[in-house]
Order: C-alpha cells, then sequence, then structure tokens
C-alpha cells in the first residue's frame, strides 16, 4: 500500500459517504434522535401532541412539494419521491422540537435542538446517497487547479485520416505522469451569453514538445448544477489521467463548459426569447478554444457530451451544429428539451410559435433529414424511471436518421453512479471518434 493510498485512508474528508460505515453511522445515529424526539415519559407529552407533530410536518411537505413543483419548478420531471420522503422525516423532526420544546428545560432543549440536526444530517446524507452527488466530503470542496498553459509550440505532430494521433506520437523522456486542469471564463462574445467559469483539462502531452494536436471534448454539466460538478462528482481528471497514462500522455482535450448560467436557468442550449445559448455553445467556445489552445481542427476533433440536461443539450448541438461538432455522447438526457410541458416550452422560448421549436427539436430534426457523419453514443441508467424511456426514443430516431450511434444502459438510476461511469467507460470511444487512437 502507498503512502498517498494510507493518506486518503486516514484522512477524513476522504471517507466514503455513501457506502461503508459512514452514512450508515448516520444513518442510526438519525433514526435514534428521531425515536428520542418522539418518545417521552413528559407528564404533558400525549397523543395529540405526538399527532400534531406528524400532520404538521406533513404539512409542511406537502407546502414544500407545491412551492417547488408547482409554483417554482426547477425541475422538468419534479422532486423525486425518495427526496420528499426523506423531507418529510426531517420536517417531522423539526416539528417535534416545536411541540416539545415548551415542555423542556433549556438544557434539554439544547440537546432536542442538537437531536434534530442529526435528523436533518441524516435526512441529507440518505439524500446524497440516492444521487451519488459527494462520494466524499473532499468533492464538496474547490478542486485543485493550474495555471493554464499558454502560448503556440513551434513543432506539432498531427494524425492524419489513416492513422490516429497516437500511432504516430513518441512521448519524450520527462512527460508529467498528470495533465493540469485550470479554471476559465469563456465569454459569450456573439451570443451576448453570462456562462459561469468552467475548467480546462489539459493532458501531459499537451505540454512536449512537439505537441500533439489533441482533440477536444465540451461537456456539459445538468440542471440544477455547475461546470464543477464534472470536476467534483464525476471525477473527470481522475478518469483522463488514468487514460492519459495508459496512451503516452495522449488524452482528449476536456473544456467542462456552463451551458445554463445558474443553478437553477434553463436556456434550453436553444437561440430563443430566452437567451442565445446554442450561439454560445457552437460559436462563442470552439473560437475561444481555437483561440487559446493549440488543437486539432475541424469537426472530427470537437465533440460535445453531458449528462440529464447536458446530455440533451449536446445531441441538440451536434443536429443543429453538424459542421461544428462530429461526435455527441448523451447521458441520461431527454427525448425533448422542456421547461416543464410542451406548450410552456413553446410558449416561452418561441411566443407559442410551434414551426420554430421543431426547426431545433432533435426528435423532428432526425425526422427530416439524415446525419451519416456523425457519431453518437447514447447512456442511460437501467433503473432511470425518467430518462430511459425518452433515450430509447432518441437511440431509434437516431438510427433512423443515419447516425453512426451506440445505445448503453448502466445499472443505475439518475445519479452520478450512471455519470461517472458512463463518461470513463466512453472515454476510448471519444478517442476513437475524434482520431486520437484507432
Amino acid at each position: 500500500m502507498t503512502t498517498l493510498t494510507l493518506a486518503t485512508r486516514w484522512n477524513p474528508i476522504d471517507w466514503p459517504l455513501t457506502h461503508g460505515p459512514v452514512p450508515y453511522a448516520v444513518l442510526a445515529a438519525g433514526w435514534a434522535a428521531l425515536a428520542l424526539l418522539a418518545l417521552s415519559r413528559h407528564e404533558r407529552w400525549r397523543a395529540p401532541r405526538m399527532l400534531g407533530a406528524l400532520l404538521l410536518g406533513g404539512l409542511l411537505t406537502l407546502l414544500v412539494k407545491i412551492a417547488v413543483d408547482d409554483w417554482w419548478r426547477p425541475f422538468p420531471e419534479g422532486t423525486p419521491d425518495f427526496v420528499l420522503r426523506w423531507i418529510a422525516v426531517a420536517l417531522f423532526g423539526i416539528a417535534l422540537l416545536c411541540f416539545r420544546a415548551p415542555l423542556l428545560t433549556v438544557r434539554r432543549r439544547l440537546f432536542a435542538v442538537g437531536g434534530v440536526a442529526l435528523v436533518v444530517v441524516m435526512a441529507a446524507s440518505q439524500v446524497n446517497r440516492g444521487f451519488d452527488q459527494y462520494p466524499t466530503a473532499r468533492a464538496m470542496l474547490a478542486p485543485h487547479t493550474d495555471e493554464l498553459t499558454t502560448g503556440r509550440a513551434a513543432a506539432t505532430v498531427q494524425g492524419t485520416p489513416g492513422r490516429p494521433l497516437a500511432e504516430v506520437w513518441h512521448a519524450p523522456p520527462g512527460l508529467p505522469d498528470k495533465g493540469t486542469l485550470s479554471p476559465v471564463t469563456i465569454p459569450g462574445t456573439k451570443s451576448g451569453f453570462t456562462a459561469r467559469p468552467g475548467y480546462v483539462y489539459l493532458p501531459p502531452a499537451y505540454r512536449a514538445n512537439p505537441r500533439p494536436l489533441l482533440p477536444v471534448v465540451v461537456l456539459l454539466p445538468g440542471q440544477p448544477g455547475a461546470p464543477e460538478d464534472w470536476v467534483n462528482s464525476g471525477a473527470i481528471r481522475e478518469s483522463l489521467d488514468a487514460f492519459a497514462a495508459e496512451h503516452q500522455g495522449l488524452a482528449p482535450i476536456v473544456v467542462v463548459a456552463d451551458q445554463t448560467g445558474g443553478n437553477f436557468s434553463n436556456p434550453l442550449c436553444m437561440d430563443s426569447r430566452i437567451a442565445k445559448s446554442q450561439t454560445y455553445l457552437a460559436a462563442d467556445i470552439p473560437d475561444w478554444i481555437h483561440h487559446n489552445l493549440q488543437t486539432a481542427t475541424g469537426r472530427g476533433s470537437l465533440a460535445i457530451g453531458g449528462l440529464s440536461l447536458g446530455g440533451t443539450c449536446a445531441i441538440q448541438l451536434a443536429l443543429n451544429a453538424p459542421e461544428v461538432y462530429g461526435t455527441f455522447l448523451d447521458i441520461s438526457g431527454q427525448d425533448e428539451p422542456t421547461l416543464g410541458t410542451h406548450q410552456e416550452t413553446v410558449d416561452k422560448a418561441f411566443g407559442g410559435d410551434e414551426a420554430a421549436f421543431a426547426a431545433v427539436d432533435p426528435m423532428h430534426l432526425m425526422a427530416a433529414r439524415k446525419f451519416p457523419d456523425t457519431a453518437g453514443m447514447i447512456v442511460v441508467g437501467a433503473d432511470d424511471p425518467w430518462y430511459r424511456p425518452g433515450q430509447e426514443k432518441i437511440h431509434a430516431a437516431a438510427q433512423a436518421a443515419g447516425i453512426k450511434v451506440g445505445y448503453q444502459t448502466i445499472p443505475g438510476w439518475h445519479s452520478w453512479v450512471v455519470f461517472r461511469q458512463a463518461f470513463e467507460q466512453n472515454l476510448p470511444w471519444l478517442a476513437q471518434q475524434t482520431g486520437l487512437i484507432r
């Protein structure tokens, strides 16, 4: 066992939060705290108070569901049932405190507040286990970043249609073991779109001289979400470094971009009344890449991928801007861009103009024309009740449209267990499609 492995093993921020002893200890402590809050020998603690706490917790849960799913509506598919159940448990604990606090001494009130905190932490832990958003506490922290490598190498190496880059590239001595991850802000020069900062991963080979002209993958997060999700929860740096270690330091350059402008925003990756998000993704980002990075050029060297909303955006861009992106990776995307319902989407984005929506909607585009020069991979969780049916429809339509498309299911549902594996599993495929390896 290496020193690094030992350090990771004994560092609490690297302990697993979604499996192993930590989440089960939190679960046991939370249920114990809830039981102590609910049970009392106090003479004034009677069944009506317990029933009142239960009713209050239920009412608060109902109000949360109405506020989120009927008024705010940040998630087109609605709040998952298991999330609502754990919200209900947390709110029941808070309601118990409200009913019990008047019966307790100051000291016991403090203990009761601590018990409620345990219940809330338990609920949050179980929701995190469901999505696997934060596998460790380290995933909640800002990632370690490096200064972006700038400047152009005088000598370069590139692949040819008959020989992928890996077959003409020879790693020089002293090549770094790891790639770099740098924060970047990509301006909406043509689109006017205001995006949050993203990240650029440059593999070890990028720092060589002569420099290999590498392909680029633009990677998009889900919604709610942010570019750092791919870095922290998605662990793409580790996946890319592992790939590079097996290919003489070669790996795709990855640009993790922001297509929404906010955690709960959704401009649909279209040019519409909401924003010119498609122009940002199809013009501003490629322009920034070619101006700031030394890469392979052409649609065959530029791929786009994403998860959930990002997956929907990936196939949209591959179909609406096929001259820019030759390859797409759609992980757990939707069968139609949506803001809730079809009518709401058409009304808000296009002022009720169905023809304008159909002109950019993937299903309509694939029904109207062929895309024989586009390659795609569609991936979804085998147990995903929301997105698997839509992904099956997209796959069938893509096949009918002549796209060189594959379809994969991964054990799991709409969570990072699936998203992480989908990227890592398809990294060799992306490298093949973009001319990096055979």
